[in-house]
């Protein structure tokens, strides 16, 4: 039962990710971006399902909020695109 738990308590939920703000400087192909966030970080980040789903254009130059694990701030996941 002990390793169970251990093991339930590692999984990441939507709520544990870290929620930047950033631009987009380079758009790499498949979806792939290089993001500076607000706090001079670069995050390189990919497209959600839901924004491939809906067909959201991102390009360089868009203001874009990026989903971060906290424990591998170097890639991020793409959420939303600010108009």
């Amino acid at each position: 039962m002990d390793l169970f738990r251990s093991i339930e308590r590692s999984i990441l939920s939507r709520d544990d990710l870290i929620q930047l703000e950033g631009v987009v400087t380079r758009v790499m192909g498949r979806g792939t971006m290089e993001i500076e966030c607000d706090n001079n970080v670069l995050v390189r980040g990919i497209l959600s399902g839901r924004m491939k789903k809906y067909r959201i254009k991102v390009i360089q130059g868009d203001h874009v909020q990026v989903s971060v694990s906290p424990y591998d701030t170097t890639h991020g996941l793409i959420t939303y695109r600010f108009k």
